[in-house]
């Protein structure tokens, strides 16, 4: 059997490395010069750093089982860190119950409300249809009307946009067995380009071809165009988001494609090089405090400084037609430095990074997953692998190694039941 990968990133790389180990003749084809999607890094003083902010969780069990695979599990560090809050532009800290007793951007009774449902809420949500409830719905018929305007509101608001009501309860339930405020996260040694590596050099080893700078212009079922160049295969596998796949299916394929009505969610990203650090939690959300962007996340707390100097990620979530996303990327890096200085008066402030990502996750229609299209797709030789269908799993590195090996599954199951000429077996 043989299978092209369309998408150089986490889940293409894995999808590509279970298929090479299993036998298949695999490529990737990737149209940046770069692999790893949004696990991306770029060149600073002699190492790599990441465009986008990550980290792994203890709960991560599908993304630290392919790390022990590819021989980078035990690089991973592992630090306790904490969460705090900004909320009005006053610094809370925000982890414990002593904390909660002293956040005073909540009324006494609404703190009390909160922490006795917060530690509930888990299991407030065994055995209900949470994929079918509102997050809203949910949230405001728990925790009051005024805990959802002034804080979760406004957190949901920045992650989904003015859809933020409307995300499936499921979506929340499943993140908070994910992560807490005070946790224990990872992060590899290497920097995320170690993983990145180890799976290339995995695919590679075992047969494998990965090719960089080389865009699809047209799939077909069962075979992809690039420039001057036709690669035909016995499956494809696409991890393009759906309206890019869109845009690149041939005429035949197209409307076989499932038609589910997603709207994407991009991001804008600035990577702050501070010469001390900040508040010192991993992640702080920003609210009402005059600022375009929603948290911060410093890396220090997980990772210690970086040849002295110390890592801050703030970001906002917008859609990739906004104002914001097409601004020019020094204009963003002012106002936003003034904005964090406005947080922090302090802020020692050497060097600013902007990047975006056009598709970042899904918001997610109540009922999705009635509506969640399939791996395959029916009558072709196309494999979909997206954060379309990642959910109701939080769109993670996690998610994405769970997806794919969801996905290279059904590609092996299929080539167990198969000639050597390619043909089914009666």
């Amino acid at each position: 059997m043989s299978a092209v990968v369309i998408g150089g990133g986490i889940c293409g790389l894995v999808v590509a490395h279970r298929l090479a180990r299993a036998g298949v003749a695999v490529t990737v084809l990737e149209s940046t010069g770069q692999l790893g999607g949004l696990g991306t890094f770029f060149p600073w003083h002699g190492r790599w750093l990441e465009r986008f902010y990550h980290c792994v969780m203890p709960t991560d069990e599908d993304l630290l089982g392919l790390l022990g695979e590819v021989g980078v599990r035990d690089d991973v560090r592992w630090e306790r860190t904490s969460m705090g809050m900004i909320v009005e532009g006053r610094h809370y800290p925000f982890n414990s119950a002593l904390d909660l007793v002293r956040f005073t951007a909540l009324g006494v009774v609404d703190r009390v409300r909160f922490g006795a449902v917060s530690v509930l809420l888990r299991r407030l949500g065994k055995g209900k249809d949470l994929d079918n409830l509102r997050t809203e719905d949910w949230l405001r018929g728990l925790y009051g009307d005024r805990v959802w305007r002034d804080l979760f509101g406004p957190l949901f608001g920045s992650k989904f946009g003015a859809a933020f009501g409307d995300v499936p309860a499921l979506y929340l339930w499943q993140r908070l067995g994910r992560e807490r405020n005070v946790a224990v996260r990872g992060y590899p040694r290497g920097g995320y380009k170690s993983i990145i590596d180890a799976l290339r050099a995995s695919i590679e080893a075992h047969g494998g071809i990965v090719r960089t700078s080389a865009p699809v212009r047209v799939v077909r079922d069962g075979m992809v165009e690039l420039d001057g160049e036709t690669i035909e295969a016995d499956r494809i596998v696409s991890t393009l988001p759906l309206p890019a796949l869109r845009q690149v299916a041939d005429a035949e394929l197209a409307p076989l494609l499932p038609w589910v009505n997603l709207r994407y969610q991009g991001v804008v990203n600035a990577l702050f090089v501070l010469r001390q650090p900040l508040s010192g939690h991993y992640w702080t959300p920003v609210l009402r405090s005059g600022t375009e962007f929603d948290g911060v996340v410093e890396m220090s707390p997980l990772t210690g400084p970086v040849d002295g100097r110390h890592l801050a990620y703030v970001m906002r979530y917008t859609d990739r037609d906004s104002a914001l996303f097409a601004e020019d990327e020094r204009t963003i890096a002012a106002r936003w430095t003034e904005q964090l200085r406005s947080l922090h008066p302090g802020a020692d402030v050497e060097e600013v990074h902007v990047f975006r990502a056009p598709f970042v996750e899904p918001v997610y229609p109540v009922g999705y997953l009635a509506q969640q299209p399939a791996v395959e797709v029916a009558g072709t030789r196309l494999l979909l692998a997206t954060t379309a269908h990642v959910y109701p799993s939080v769109t993670s590195w996690n998610s994405s190694v769970g997806l794919a090996n969801r996905v290279s599954e059904t590609i092996l199951r299929t080539a167990a039941s198969m000639s050597p000429d390619g043909e089914p077996v009666p």
